[in-house]
């Protein structure tokens, strides 16, 4: 019953919620999108941990999303040992590039006070699953080895059969691994939670500003002469004694 819950409920309850959800904030509260960036608020400590971070994500989802649509060729480049070592080294690498980012992230939030004021109940619960989703999955790839090679050709076969409505749970119901198993409940409980937070930004990434014109800002009236401008009044003067 676990095993049905955690691997066939809670992937469509999540992405029922992550498309509903997207769709009803960008509609009623499109201004809302936003990755409200603290960084006026400090960012030397949120340069050093974003970069990382940003870099280990962008890197380890691109990944999975290879191995995902593409696990013959994946597979077919895993066949040679050096290729396959030199795929689990770069990965291993960028998931603890992701780790260290999230670690400074997380602890600039918890020591800069003005930080911690715009920070909600919402970021806090991301970040902890975004913890428990790195960790198991370094784990995954310490203790698992060869993640790219049994990836494509075990989990692939999983998350396919969730998108055609065909569920076959057998072979991740057995695995004994149980950081994989978090590993992939976490994922799925991440997409339920982003039409809540601040990660909806990535939806609507603005991909229109690679093509579009550059914009020409001009200024509509003579700023020198604002900035020494006489034409001003005290106002009336008080009247008390």
């Amino acid at each position: 019953m676990s095993n049905y819950l955690l691997f066939i409920v809670l992937p469509y309850v999540s992405l029922v919620i992550f498309i509903i959800g997207s769709i009803y904030r960008y509609k009623s509260r499109g201004f809302s999108v936003s990755s409200i960036s603290s960084q006026f608020l400090e960012g030397r400590r949120l340069f050093w941990g974003s970069q990382p971070f940003h870099w280990g994500l962008f890197v380890l989802f691109f990944g999975h999303l290879i191995a995902f649509l593409f696990p013959k060729a994946v597979l077919a480049w895993n066949g040679e040992p050096m290729r396959l070592l030199i795929l689990e080294i770069t990965a291993f690498a960028f998931g603890l590039s992701a780790f260290i980012g999230v670690i400074l992230l997380v602890q600039r939030r918890l020591t800069n006070r003005r930080v911690q004021i715009v920070t909600s109940k919402m970021d806090v619960i991301v970040f902890l699953i975004l913890l428990v989703q790195i960790i198991s999955g370094l784990l995954v790839a310490y203790h698992n080895r060869w993640g790219s090679s049994w990836f494509a050709s075990f989990l692939t076969p999983y998350i396919r059969s969730i998108f055609v409505f065909d569920p076959q749970i057998d072979a991740i119901a057995s695995v004994n691994s149980w950081s994989l198993k978090i590993h992939v409940v976490s994922a799925f409980t991440l997409i339920a939670f982003i039409p809540f937070t601040r990660f909806m930004h990535f939806l609507v990434y603005p991909l229109d500003y690679l093509w579009r014109s550059y914009q020409q800002v001009v200024w509509n009236w003579n700023r020198k002469a604002i900035r020494t401008s006489r034409a001003h009044s005290f106002g009336k003067k008080s009247k008390n004694n």
